[in-house]
């Protein structure tokens, strides 16, 4: 049976009537097949309405064989030891019992033809870079990028013919996400996966976008499609300059002809007027200037509506990822000078830092999953041990108050300015006019993001040293790009801590360091 993954006329609603797809209909080979859009758009609700987490009120959705799915929020009940969490314990003890001489029908029941389950489950653990885990261990001793791993294994361990994967790289270090990668190279069945990972998609056959409830399908990896995209934004963008300029024209255009219309009635009142045209011949010339001009006018109002309706079907094609522009001179730090000293800083995890930030520097800050770079980031700000004004964006962005609006926050951290100050800035980090006034709690992932990015990059003192720890998690394409903008326009010192590699290199990274081991150590470029 070919592996493919069929969805006809989906209608999904949650439950306070905000539809989310109506109509949605789509086809999935066996083939690597990324899913990409904008945070909010519904590409996990998408793959739990394929895995059967939730229903769709219409439609059907139709899975030719296996299907296996690892959900973006994968927890895995920590008591439990490997092999139970593979689904594999109960084979395992079946052939531990015939092995010891028991050699009842319930056992054979269970293994079926799984005698070799236990040997597959080692060399898939090994293929994924957990083979140093014992099927016996438990789950509970395992590190996050271990846990997402293990989930990876155990769909993998089912032969899946259809495989769902949600942001299946999110937390994951530089090891982890190879082993990763290696294992959707070597899949042969219908993939589909949500990512924002650059280095994931540009291994895919196919990218599929959804944006509006609709699903449109592009032939290649991440670069075909973003290629495609920027061809198609440029004919819209040009398409749309055209209906712009014909709905100008078209108004133009009704305006003179009601004015010379007007022109035309107003000389015929004073032929009239002045005696020059009989009574009854100004009746029947007003009656036939009048249906001329209403024939003439509703010409010309037809082509103006038609005008607007070419306008408003280019606007839909002309995508709405708006880029944020900003100019922040404030942050600026003087060549050389020292922003970050650290001599001999002892942290909790064992490392003992030794670090000099100077002038505008760029910083990764990368190693292992558990290796201490969150921990270093919190520890100097938490000892307030930079030498200028500095800001800690966190992995949990929790540092603006839920209940006020993102132009209130702003105004906690930036007190010196007046309100107005304050919109424009926000404007320009894409919180324009009533938007600024949303509530926090109302934000989406991706809006939380950039209102805290754009709260701490605008706070008072502006920071010369910024810290940002894993900023791209949980990040869209399109959210990625914003944050690569406004760091465009940052001329502080930068520390980032990420396993990102694409984006690292995208901003313009001058220093590499590595924590492993407990050692802090400078490496070369990635």
């Amino acid at each position: 049976m070919t592996a493919s993954l069929t969805c006809n006329d989906l209608f999904f609603a949650w439950p306070d009537g905000d539809v989310l797809f109506d109509g949605l209909s789509f086809a999935a080979g066996p083939a690597r097949s990324g899913l990409v859009g904008r945070n909010g758009t519904g590409k996990s609700t998408l793959l739990r309405l394929i895995a059967g987490r939730l229903t769709p009120q219409r439609g059907s959705i139709r899975v030719s064989g296996e299907l296996g799915y690892l959900p973006q929020d994968l927890t895995l009940d920590t008591s439990l030891r490997v092999d139970a969490a593979l689904g594999i314990a109960a084979v395992r003890q079946a052939i531990a019992a015939i092995e010891s001489g028991d050699a009842s029908e319930r056992n054979f029941a269970v293994i079926g033809d799984d005698w070799d389950v236990e040997e597959r489950a080692e060399a898939l653990l090994g293929k994924l870079g957990l083979g140093a885990i014992e099927l016996d261990r438990s789950v509970g001793e395992l590190s996050g990028g271990e846990t997402i791993l293990l989930g990876l294994a155990t769909e993998l361990l089912r032969r899946p013919d259809v495989l769902l994967l949600d942001e299946p790289t999110n937390n994951l270090d530089l090891r982890a996400r190879r082993q990763l990668y290696d294992a959707v190279d070597t899949f042969r069945g219908a993939l589909l996966v949500v990512s924002h990972d650059r280095e994931l998609l540009d291994r895919v056959d196919q990218i599929g976008e959804l944006r509006k409830g609709d699903l449109t399908w592009y032939g290649g990896n991440l670069t075909a499609y973003e290629e495609a995209v920027a061809i198609e934004q440029e004919a819209a963008e040009r398409m749309m300059r055209s209906a712009e300029s014909d709905v100008r024209r078209q108004k133009r255009e009704l305006i003179e002809a009601r004015t010379k219309i007007d022109r035309r009635q107003a000389g015929g009142r004073r032929a009239f007027e002045s005696g020059s045209i009989p009574k009854m011949a100004a009746g029947a010339l007003k009656r036939s200037s009048q249906v001329s001009a209403g024939k003439h006018l509703g010409m010309h109002s037809e082509r103006l509506e038609a005008a607007q309706d070419a306008l408003a079907e280019a606007e839909e094609k002309v995508h709405d990822d708006d880029h944020i522009r900003v100019d922040l001179p404030a942050t600026a730090i003087p060549n050389g000078r020292v922003a970050l000293r650290l001599r001999q800083l002892e942290l909790r995890t064992g490392l003992s830092a030794n670090l000099e930030i100077r002038g505008p520097e760029r910083i990764a800050l990368t190693g292992p999953n558990g290796a201490g770079k969150s921990t270093l980031l919190h520890a100097i700000a938490d000892q307030s041990l930079p030498l200028v004004p500095y800001r800690l964006l966190p992995q949990r962005l929790d540092l603006l108050q839920d209940e006020l609006s993102i132009a209130d926050n702003l105004a906690e951290l930036a007190p010196g300015t007046d309100n107005n100050d304050r919109r424009a800035r926000l404007a320009r980090f894409l919180f324009r006019g009533r938007a600024a006034d949303q509530p926090v709690r109302t934000l989406s992932g991706g809006e939380r993001f950039r209102a805290t990015l754009a709260a701490l990059l605008l706070a008072e003192p502006p920071p010369q040293l910024l810290m940002l720890d894993e900023p791209t998690n949980n990040l869209d394409l399109a959210s990625i790009a914003q944050l690569r903008d406004a760091l465009a326009s940052y001329e502080g010192a930068l520390l980032i801590a990420s396993h990102d590699l694409p984006f690292l290199r995208e901003i313009g990274i001058t220093r590499w360091l590595a924590i492993d081991d407990n050692e802090l150590t400078e490496i070369g470029p990635r």
